[in-house]
């Protein structure tokens, strides 16, 4: 009777899964299949449905791919603009977290802080890009009328059509709109630590800083890798920022990273699906290897050696129990 109550549950459990497995595999899972297929394909044009695989060379596309300088510019660009939007807002994350959750400080207004730092966060990418657009305009513009207002410049300066300048506001930009996040998410893992552990290190006299990188920094280890993993995956499919902050790729296709690359195969020109289908799966490639190098080299070294002794002890404890069971039979 048991039995049959359970099966009668677990029978609405997986009904009430349908809707999303199948909104999955339609939204989902068929275009992965698709995109893979078609990189191995000619298909092209405009509302192209024929198509047909490659006979000559199955790898041509990727070959065009990986031998062209615009792709091979364009993941630079994005590896640059993630890299060095990251480092700071890890920096500035981490910083707020020690400030944050030290016990030794009693900040009036936590709660407020906490809200307008991740505020950044909750407005959409398209609406930030927008914004400081305007803000960077040219002639006029908010940052150019207060720049000529208090004397630093005497005309207005176009700064989108620099190419450091360019880049150096989108690392600023993507920094400013995810600090907020990684932050909370860090504050989240501190505060799973037990607080005996911090009870005692105040006991032994270590100071804050002390405490924050011998204690807390090895126990959330674990939130840091997700932290990276995430970034990693997130900076190398940035799309929105670049590509609404300064259109076409930026001063010298300065700002153009992968997948504006992918987008202006799909979408402009020619509609070089196929070719985009490639590039898309180069990258997915990337992101996974990259994303398991880094579990691999921030993995827990002291589990990984505590279960190797726990496996250990097992087979010694089965061999010994085998030499008695046959000094019993002898």
């Amino acid at each position: 009777m048991k039995k049959g109550k359970f099966t009668g549950y677990a029978k609405w459990g997986y009904i009430f899964c349908i809707p999303f497995f199948l909104a999955y595999a339609i939204f989902q899972l068929y275009p992965t299949f698709y995109t893979i297929i078609i990189g191995f394909t000619d298909l092209k044009g405009v509302a192209a449905t024929d198509w047909h695989f490659l006979k000559d060379d199955l790898f041509a596309n990727y070959k065009f791919i990986l031998g062209n300088a615009m792709f091979r510019k364009a993941f630079g660009n994005t590896v640059k603009l993630w890299v060095f939007n990251f480092i700071p807002q890890i920096s500035l994350a981490l910083l707020l977290t020690a400030w944050f959750t030290d016990r030794r400080f009693k900040i009036k207004g936590e709660g407020f802080f906490k809200v307008v730092f991740y505020m950044p966060n909750i407005i959409t990418a398209a609406t930030i890009a927008i914004l400081f657009s305007s803000l960077f305009g040219f002639p006029m513009g908010p940052v150019n009328d207060l720049l000529m207002r208090f004397g630093f410049i005497d005309e207005p300066y176009n700064f989108l059509i620099k190419k450091n300048v360019a880049q150096y506001i989108i690392m600023f930009i993507q920094t400013w709109m995810w600090y907020g996040y990684t932050m909370i998410i860090l504050i989240s893992g501190v505060l799973g630590i037990s607080t005996e552990i911090f009870e005692a290190a105040e006991v032994d006299g270590a100071n804050g800083w002390q405490t924050f990188w011998l204690i807390t920094i090895p126990n959330i280890k674990t939130i840091l890798l997700f932290t990276l993993v995430t970034s990693l995956i997130g900076g190398l499919n940035m799309f929105d920022i670049p590509q609404l902050f300064v259109f076409g790729g930026g001063p010298d296709n300065a700002t153009m990273t992968t997948n504006i690359f992918i987008y202006n195969q799909a979408f402009k020109g020619s509609y070089m699906y196929n070719r985009a289908s490639a590039a898309s799966m180069i990258m997915f490639v990337i992101i996974v290897v990259l994303s398991a190098l880094l579990f691999y080299l921030l993995r827990d070294k002291d589990e990984k050696a505590l279960e190797r002794i726990k496996k250990e002890e097992r087979k010694a404890q089965k061999i010994r129990a085998k030499e008695a069971a046959a000094r019993g039979q002898m």
